[in-house]
């Protein structure tokens, strides 16, 4: 059992339709510690990978994907939801359906922030049916770059979006897959 897996053990509840809850280290409240111990077992994972961008959607990714861009001294770039009074015209969108919201999110970067010649890593916190890192894909092949690999704290396994994304040829790495969970009994068990 790995470090994620053990604190999603000790500190993860489980709310009925499927969630986890992990929002005192992870999603709410970030536990430095355990944020660096995933970015720098995501660096380990893709060694050897040329990565010159890291891409992440917000909210929740943020931190990893600082983290990691840290290791790799390289920028980071989020995906924004929603526009702001200094949005520009000039950017690349697509949409994605958010498993843990429940609804459909534009998402958006600005054209300046991605390039042709980017090789970009995707790093989110959950990865269930794929839909907001396939939404990351589009941005990153609207821009013509080219997606090297995908790093993702915790997989639900029993959901379709990591097979998918290795059926289409990806280097998927996920630091905890969820093998199935259980809100009655608050019980986690983790693919090997």
């Amino acid at each position: 059992m790995n470090f994620l897996e053990e604190k999603i053990l000790k500190d993860g509840i489980i709310i009925q339709g499927n969630i986890l809850k992990i929002d005192s280290f992870l999603n709410h409240q970030i536990d430095i510690g355990i944020i660096r111990q995933i970015a720098s077992e995501l660096k380990r994972r893709f060694s050897g990978v040329v990565v010159n961008k890291v891409l992440t959607i917000e909210a929740s990714g943020i931190a990893i994907a600082t983290m990691l861009g840290n290791l790799y001294d390289v920028p980071v770039v989020f995906a924004k939801k929603s526009e702001t009074a200094n949005s520009t015209d000039d950017k690349y969108m697509s949409q994605a359906y958010s498993f843990t919201h429940k609804k459909m999110n534009s998402v958006f970067v600005s054209k300046p922030y991605l390039h042709p010649t980017d090789r970009v890593l995707i790093v989110d916190d959950f990865l269930a049916d794929g839909q907001a890192v396939h939404a990351l894909i589009d941005l990153v092949h609207q821009a013509g770059g080219k997606v090297v690999g995908i790093g993702i704290a915790v997989e639900k396994g029993q959901q379709k979006g990591g097979r998918e994304l290795r059926e289409e040829g990806y280097q998927v790495e996920s630091i905890a897959t969820i093998k199935e969970m259980d809100w009655e009994t608050q019980t986690v068990t983790f693919c090997e």
